[in-house]
């Protein structure tokens, strides 16, 4: 074999080594993105399947006071396993003990909230599905407790208050700590645009509560 044929030869070798170690990163990489997908699908999955429910509302899941537990870690205890932080879920019937619609509403915007602090962030499509859920609460909030006198008007700076007293009454029970605060900040650093809308605002059928 004359000696450009040699190189030749060692040339197409180099390059068929090449051409299978090109092709073994990008069936790693491939599947890499596949489990990836699978994960957030997943995870996407529960935090919308994650929902309140008329038993959280009438009390019947009502948990104990966790005392000093309840500010011993950012996420807080959750001894009905509801998602909601059990201080929070406490501090809203204390609140509404008359009210099963005022607690329906005030229960689904703690348990988004909640999601904020516990989900697993994955990637950017995670936080923004936990957004909508947030973006539901606020909505079923609004409408239930403050309907619009004027809709086709917008609302009035009256009503603007009063859904901001409420949703203020929830923050500063959820996120009543320095550590809670950054937990949410980071949380906001790492959302990047809003997830698809629903048609479905409240988790539970507001008309069926009769106060």
């Amino acid at each position: 074999m004359s000696f450009i044929a040699h190189k030749i030869l060692k040339i197409l070798k180099w390059m068929f080594l090449i051409f299978i170690l090109i092709f073994i990163i990008l069936l790693f990489w491939r599947y890499n993105d596949r489990k990836d997908i699978e994960k957030t699908n997943i995870e996407v999955a529960k935090i919308h399947n994650t929902k309140l429910t008329l038993d959280d509302v009438m009390g019947k899941n009502l948990p104990p006071d966790p005392g000093s537990l309840a500010g011993a870690t950012v996420q807080g205890v959750d001894a009905n396993s509801n998602g909601i932080r059990d201080d929070v879920e406490i501090a809203i019937f204390k609140e509404y003990p008359n009210s099963a619609k005022t607690r329906a509403v005030l229960l689904q915007y703690a348990l988004a909230l909640q999601m904020q602090t516990v989900q697993t962030i994955f990637n950017t499509k995670t936080v923004t599905e936990v957004v909508t859920e947030l973006s539901r609460a606020d909505t079923c909030l609004a409408d239930t407790l403050v309907p619009g006198l004027n809709p086709e008007f917008g609302r009035s700076d009256l009503e603007m208050e009063k859904i901001d007293f409420f949703i203020k009454f929830l923050e500063n029970k959820q996120f009543n700590n320095e550590k809670r605060k950054k937990a949410e900040q980071i949380f906001y650093e790492s959302m990047r645009s809003y997830g698809e809308s629903t048609n479905e605002i409240c988790d539970i059928d507001i008309s069926k509560l009769t106060n």
